[in-house]
């Protein structure tokens, strides 16, 4: 979820987005906070020393699992979308997952402000979760959007593209906010995603696709990504609403299901085109129901999978 999106007054887009097909239920994604920080601890699992390099491409994991157990999904063709069937040779795709599991355990290092060119900002934080009860443990954004990374991971391997993940849950923390946008620059990657649930108020419900605002301040100039990473939104916009059957946010866009943001030094600091994809939120109950389904977030990540294929073979 966003970082901070809670004390700083929601952007609206004036150009509408045409969301085609039915949505039958309103998933929620918030603007609460980013990929870039968050103030609910998570819950990490036994984490891996990290490796002294940064992130590389990551292979196909047939027997992907996901954060419930259960396995992915094998990807099914986009038989409603001929541009986004075609092939992804030769495209390189940085998925970016927000958060890390091991986060809530390193409060020092992710407090810890970074550049972010209109300031400075938390390197990171623990992301939300939806509400935990007595009998059953709350569930992160942590491991909701490794487990969707993995499998958009997956679905886009599958056609021809090249996808390298900003963290793979490999480090104790992090990286900052800095160090992913500096993942997908030195990729030079065709499109980077970062995938994300939000923490806003329950009654608050539908995705929604955050996307760069026009900066231009110390090493933040987003003026040449701002129109391509507009189109890669609303291409995912399009389609995540097609492939999950849900509504675009209730709360935020005017029913366009895009949102503008200067705040967020993931996109600030970007050289290429880049979205955060906010999916849910995981505060409210029904749409809590959603974001911990396994077949949703495969319906999840199928969605942007053809967006990206969409924006990259338009």
């Amino acid at each position: 979820m966003p970082y901070d999106h809670r004390k700083t007054a929601p952007r609206t887009l004036a150009l509408a987005l045409a969301v085609a097909g039915s949505c039958a239920a309103l998933a929620g994604c918030g603007a609460s906070q980013a990929s870039e920080a968050s103030p609910t601890a998570g819950k990490g699992g036994t984490q891996t020393p990290p490796p002294a390099v940064s992130a590389t491409p990551s292979a196909p994991s047939p027997s992907s699992s996901s954060a419930d157990g259960q396995p992915s999904r094998t990807p099914l063709p986009d038989s409603s979308a001929p541009q986004g069937s075609r092939s992804l040779a030769g495209r390189t795709v940085v998925v970016d997952p927000g958060h890390n599991p091991g986060n809530f355990r390193h409060s020092r290092e992710i407090n810890t402000k970074v550049n972010i060119g209109t300031g400075r900002k938390e390197c990171d934080t623990t992301g939300t979760s939806t509400n935990g009860t007595a009998t059953e443990a709350a569930y992160t954004e942590a491991a909701f959007t490794l487990d969707v990374s993995h499998r958009l991971r997956d679905l886009l391997t599958a056609r021809g593209a090249k996808v390298v993940l900003t963290h793979d849950a490999d480090r104790p923390w992090g990286p900052c906010i800095d160090e992913r946008a500096a993942i997908g620059n030195k990729a030079a990657a065709d499109a980077v995603v970062s995938v994300h649930a939000d923490g806003s108020a329950v009654g608050h419900r539908g995705f929604h696709v955050i996307l760069p605002d026009r900066v231009s301040s110390g090493a933040a100039d987003t003026a040449p990504i701002v129109g391509p990473s507009r189109e890669l939104g609303e291409n995912i916009a399009d389609r995540f609403a097609r492939a999950t059957g849900t509504s675009p946010s209730n709360y935020l866009g005017s029913g366009t299901g895009l949102d503008v943001r200067d705040d967020l030094g993931g996109l600030n600091l970007s050289t290429v085109p880049k979205v955060f994809v906010e999916c849910g939120n995981m505060r409210d109950p029904k749409d809590a129901e959603l974001l911990t389904s396994a077949a949703w977030r495969q319906k999840a990540a199928q969605g942007i999978a053809d967006g990206i294929a969409t924006y990259l073979n338009g």
